[in-house]
């Protein structure tokens, strides 16, 4: 599982950027080393066309590292780890020519195989059935399977260097534990160097490896193997076998106990049969295969009678001797099923009975100060009286979140040290308010928010929780939805500390974040934020709970861009990108006349026509394409303010339009839409899409694929769209220009 970030920081979801903090890239150049004249890494590297990528590719990967190990250690065969991202040149040639060619693939055989690529390339790994949807770009394992793999190959081989194209030899030894990399090849200005490596590396190991026997054996005894064609072999015959098959098949896979295989369990879960599913989460209970983690967070989402949640939940706690995301996620479900925690439902729930769903519409600044001042005035007469000092506190705080809310984003100097004395004059009545002896709550209530606007966070986090077991007077006022968000952060901080550290910790949290947050969702004040935060949380985990929090929010956020962007993610990884299309032209039709949810439809046609990209369907993407350029079009007819981000993205469609109609071999129309996204907006040349490729990247390989193929006008046409944009525009990409700083090369063996 990855680090959970602190709450306070989050902007995107939490998986996305743990996606992208573990996606570092490197260009493939030899370290250190200038290339040889006249080399032109378009040429070393040609990009894949389209009928390249319709290829199948020809590697048998394994699916797990724990699979590899036991293959190679029944075999005496070594390893060989592939680490491949999407977007750098020679990964892409790699993946769509090299893993594809069958003279090449033969030298790949004598290994044991993995691959490893921190980028998704399906939306889901499995259907509706709980059948495997392979990756397209490295076929035989899913997506999850080669993203949940990198971290593994990171921690044993990696030196702490995220680099791609990059293979690695492993030997075991004769304990069979990995014992040594025999070379580990990057970084190289060819790509014969590599193959002479894996060549040689079988060659000259003095090992001799034992056959591996396939197919000849009757299918239930192929239930217990590891090996990636059995598995594919025995949920074969799964989906084609009658009852009686399925039921033997089901046994033999029981019998392993713990080691039973995941991908059967997950088909005898999915289909119709009854029984067969009951079964199956017996022996999902019983396994300690590292695999079955997302398979039992996926039963725990569905209808479970109590002894069999009961049941999953304690196989997640003994897996999570030796998976912390498994002890996470045990914990995640016994606080989700419950309400008793630190805030009092109930109370809460009472006091925000008939409010608003909406917060009310901000008094001007002057009204709102002058009614404080009022208030404040009253209060000044009598300052012995503990309770009076409180209400002196509130009323102080009340006039520092007005004078907060009157702040433009560039106060002047002056306007933002009055802000910071109203709230140093809250805090200070609020510390004699405790000395005397006031409630305990109401103080903490006011110096929570005091502590937060002064930087002092732990303070904060600290306050709130003893203030929210009571209730502030004004329940549907700001500072109370100030304070509820407070202690859901401290909430989220505690628990991604604990996360982080690898420590246990209670099931209460949990049920404390949930309830801060349920609450916040019908708050007069909660915003788009909590309602962010809230199904961040509950998505990091894999919860049911998570798109019913997601829908809600969308009804009362409805041009929020925090919440699309999540909408965007689930609906691609649940229905593909056929189904985002579909489900955005749904919310296009139920929002006649409002420009920004054609809008926010446009930008999901973009990435449904990456996912396409990234499927190798490129008449999909096409169509997608021209539905999003559609969409950006019909918002700026109903609302010229949203043209120029508009225009910005239809150039970035026309761009990707170019590139897929490069792949196709169309050269014309790939001239033509580069050259009309220069015009739309020029500005947007640079920037990288989904896939990270720009226009100008997509430029360049046209033209050389324009003099090729002898088509110099074409080729003339894109030189001179690219000699009238900035230079600036036409620089290497940033981490392009950072992993071409010297270093001395690499290679072992």
């Amino acid at each position: 599982m990855s680090q959970l970030p602190s709450p306070r920081s989050v902007s995107t979801p939490w998986l996305v950027l743990a996606l992208l903090a573990s996606g570092a890239a490197a260009l493939p150049a030899q370290e250190g080393v200038p290339p040889p004249p006249g080399l032109v890494p378009e040429n070393v590297w040609p990009a894949p066309t389209a009928d390249d990528w319709r290829l199948p590719v020809l590697i048998q990967w394994q699916r797990s590292w724990e699979d590899a190990v036991a293959i190679a250690r029944a075999t005496k065969r070594p390893i060989l780890v592939c680490i491949n991202m999407d977007g750098e040149i020679a990964s892409e040639h790699y993946a769509g020519k090299r893993y594809r060619d069958p003279a090449i693939c033969k030298l790949y055989e004598p290994y044991v195989c993995v691959i490893a690529s921190v980028y998704r390339h399906n939306p889901k790994d499995h259907d509706e059935h709980g059948v495997r949807i392979p990756c397209p770009r490295f076929g035989g394992v899913t997506c999850g399977e080669h993203i949940a793999i990198e971290p593994v190959l990171y921690e044993k081989f990696m030196d702490g260097k995220r680099i791609a194209p990059r293979h690695i030899m492993v030997e075991l030894d004769e304990n069979g534990r990995e014992r040594s990399e025999t070379y580990d090849v990057f970084y190289t200005w060819d790509t014969e160097s590599v193959f002479r490596a894996i060549d040689e590396g079988i060659r000259n190991r003095g090992i001799e490896s034992l056959p591996l026997v396939r197919g000849d054996r009757p299918i239930l005894e192929r239930v217990a193997s590891r090996d990636s064609f059995d598995r594919v072999a025995v949920e074969q015959a799964w989906r084609e076998g009658d009852s009686g098959l399925r039921s033997a098949m089901l046994e033999a896979a029981l019998r392993e106990g713990a080691a039973a295989p995941v991908e059967l369990l997950r088909l005898a879960l999915a289909g119709f049969d009854v029984e067969l599913a009951k079964a199956a989460r017996r022996g999902l209970a019983a396994t300690r295969e590292p695999g079955a983690v997302e398979l039992i967070a996926d039963a725990m989402g569905t209808p479970l009678a109590p002894p069999e949640r009961e049941a999953l939940i304690g196989a997640l706690t003994a897996l999570g001797e030796s998976s912390p995301k498994a002890r996470t996620l045990a914990t995640v479900h016994r606080g989700l099923s419950s309400d008793a925690g630190a805030v009092d439902l109930r109370s809460w729930t009472n006091a925000l009975a008939g409010a608003s769903t909406y917060a009310p519409a901000h008094p001007e600044p002057g009204a709102a100060a002058e009614g404080v001042e009022a208030r404040l005035a009253r209060l000044r007469a009598d300052r012995t009286d503990p309770s009076r000092q409180l209400e002196l506190a509130e009323a102080r705080l009340a006039l520092a979140m007005a004078a907060r809310d009157a702040l433009g984003p560039r106060p002047s100097r002056e306007a933002s040290r009055h802000e910071a004395l109203l709230w140093e004059d809250a805090r200070s009545a609020a510390e004699a308010a405790e000395r005397g002896g006031a409630p305990a709550w109401r103080v903490a209530a006011v110096l929570a928010l005091a502590a937060q606007r002064f930087g002092d966070w732990d303070g904060a986090y600290a306050r709130a929780e003893a203030a929210v077991a009571g209730m502030p007077g004004d329940a549907q006022g700001r500072s109370a939805a100030a304070l509820l968000q407070l202690f859901a952060e401290a909430r989220q901080d505690a628990i991604s500390t604990a996360v982080r550290e690898k420590r246990d910790w209670p099931a209460q949290w949990v049920t404390d974040v949930n309830s801060a947050y349920g609450l916040l969702a019908r708050h007069p004040f909660g915003t788009a934020l909590h309602v962010a935060n809230h199904y961040d949380f509950l998505e990091y985990f894999g919860t049911a709970q998570a798109p019913r929090v997601l829908e809600a929010g969308l009804a009362r956020f409805a041009h929020s861009p925090l919440l699309w962007e999540r909408w965007r993610t689930r609906v691609l990884r649940e229905k593909g990108a056929a189904g985002l299309l579909a489900a955005a032209k749904q919310r296009v039709a139920a929002a006649q006349g409002d420009a920004q949810v054609p809008w926010f439809a446009g930008y999901a046609a973009l990435v449904a026509a990456e996912a396409e990209r990234r499927a190798a369907r490129p008449e999909a993407a096409l169509a997608a394409y021209a539905q999003g350029i559609a969409w950006f079009t019909d918002a700026a007819a109903l609302d010229p303010e949203v043209r120029g981000s508009g225009d910005h993205y239809v150039a970035m469609a026309l761009a990707g339009r170019a590139r897929v109609q490069l792949e196709l071999g169309a050269l014309e129309p790939a001239v033509d839409a580069l050259l009309e996204s220069f015009a739309r907006s020029p500005r947007s040349a640079a920037t990288l899409d989904g896939l990270e490729v720009n226009a100008v990247a997509t430029a360049r390989m046209i033209a050389a694929r324009a003099r090729e193929a002898k088509r110099e006008e074409l080729a003339g046409r894109i030189e001179a769209a690219l000699a009238q944009l900035d230079p600036e525009l036409l620089l290497a990409p940033e981490y392009e220009r950072e992993a071409s700083a010297p270093r001395r090369p690499r290679r072992r063996g």
